[in-house]
């Protein structure tokens, strides 16, 4: 017979679920997003004098380092959640280690004295928050039925936008370095406790749990696009656009000083942040009930990435503080049509219940395999290629072709 937690769920999940597995999220999102906005380059500068490097290199080196090891995690812990048959559920326990070890990371971080150390504590805070995020995402399909996915899954990108948000105000508001870190830390714990407490995960029962092999949990991870071409297509189109809203907003506080000459670049950063949050939160979640109510994915990806595109390539022609509030909100209101439903399409094409979070750490990897190749792209072009202007040029071309390339689906409407 088989178990709760691999079947395909039925009964709509509630408002109150909803918002505690958002908090979750906001939580692992405000880890991230502290450092990756405001903490990190501040201490790039902090640490660049004596290595030889400039503070982009430095920040793309570290951010880098990082992000592969993000590669790794996310579909590592997705895989070993489908297989844990605990008391608690089979995500729940990776949620509480993962928000645990995330927040003793950033602490490590924030008494950082070296670029190494910096180095090592980014890499932790990527392993254990990954770890958490894998849970996180892996319980949508686990308990939500797929015509309920696009608003949940619009929930959910809010909340990484709040998460962005939230950090970045924290290590601007809060004052220092050391402060901003254990403030991000603070909220890591405080935030995945309701749905901790509160919601009871399904449990693996141990006799459906596949025999243990080294050898079919390593093949596992290589998900075929000849026999699964809708879950490669699907990966490929997410991987270009999110390469793209990388590339954009890596170097952004290096461009508000030294392109645009901002007074204030920190508190820029935190200005078009806001603009993006309230854009993207005007469409996230309307955009998956639209898509939940028609029963269609792909135009919705399809258009919202060709509005990011163009938004970019205004960013390339028209670099200007002004410009900069535009384009945030033009990036808005694509990504957040595109994160609601682009995550409903993503759980749509999952080869199968067993492997729910193993396949959704892969299709996850396309978040933060951007995060290697952005730096990769980015320090050459902006150091040697034509500077930013061609960096956004650049960006505005791939997210485009992330667009076109959703149309290769097959199996979605």
């Amino acid at each position: 017979m088989t178990a709760d937690a691999l079947a395909e769920p039925t009964d709509r999940v509630g408002g109150g679920w909803t918002t505690a597995l958002g908090l979750a999220n906001v939580a692992i999102w405000v880890g991230w997003y502290g450092p990756l906005q405001i903490l990190l380059a501040q201490q790039a500068e902090d640490f660049a004098p004596g290595t030889g490097m400039s503070k982009e290199t430095l920040l793309a080196w570290v951010t880098g380092a990082g992000a592969v090891v993000s590669l790794a995690a996310n579909p590592f812990f997705g895989a070993l959640s489908d297989r844990t048959t605990a008391r608690r559920g089979r995500r729940t326990p990776w949620i509480v280690a993962g928000a645990a070890g995330g927040a003793l990371s950033l602490l490590l971080l924030a008494g950082a004295d070296g670029l190494w150390l910096m180095a090592l504590g980014w890499c932790l805070v990527q392993l254990t928050l990954n770890a958490a995020f894998a849970a996180v995402t892996a319980a949508v399909p686990d308990r939500v039925p797929r015509l309920q996915r696009g608003v949940v899954g619009g929930w959910l990108g809010a909340a990484q936008i709040l998460g962005a948000v939230t950090g970045t105000g924290l290590a601007t508001a809060v004052g220092g370095i050391a402060a901003g870190y254990t403030a991000c830390a603070v909220f890591v714990v405080a935030g995945v406790l309701p749905y901790v407490f509160r919601y009871r995960d399904l449990r693996l029962p141990a006799t459906d749990r596949p025999a243990w092999s080294w050898r079919s949990f390593t093949r596992g991870f290589w998900l075929s696009p000849r026999r699964y071409p809708d879950f490669g297509w699907a990966w490929l189109t997410r991987f270009l656009i999110n390469l793209s809203n990388a590339l954009v907003i890596l170097y952004l506080l290096y461009y508000l000083r030294d392109r645009l000459h901002h007074d204030d670049p920190e508190q820029g950063v935190l200005i078009l942040t806001a603009v993006n949050a309230v854009s993207l939160l005007a469409t996230v979640v309307v955009g998956g009930i639209w898509s939940d109510r028609v029963g269609r994915r792909k135009p919705f990806v399809h258009w919202s990435g060709v509005l990011m595109a163009a938004a970019t390539a205004l960013l390339a022609a028209w670099q200007t503080w002004p410009s900069a509030i535009v384009v945030a909100a033009l990036l808005g209101i694509g990504l957040g049509v595109f994160m609601s439903v682009d995550f409903a399409l993503m759980t749509d094409v999952l080869p199968k219940a067993r492997d729910r979070g193993k396949d959704l750490g892969v299709i996850n990897v396309a978040n933060a395999l951007p995060q290697v190749a952005a730096p990769a792209l980015a320090a050459p072009i902006v150091t040697y290629l034509g500077g930013y202007r061609m960096l956004y040029a650049v960006a505005a071309v791939i997210g485009l072709a992330g667009a076109v390339l959703v149309g290769r689906i097959r199996g979605v409407d």
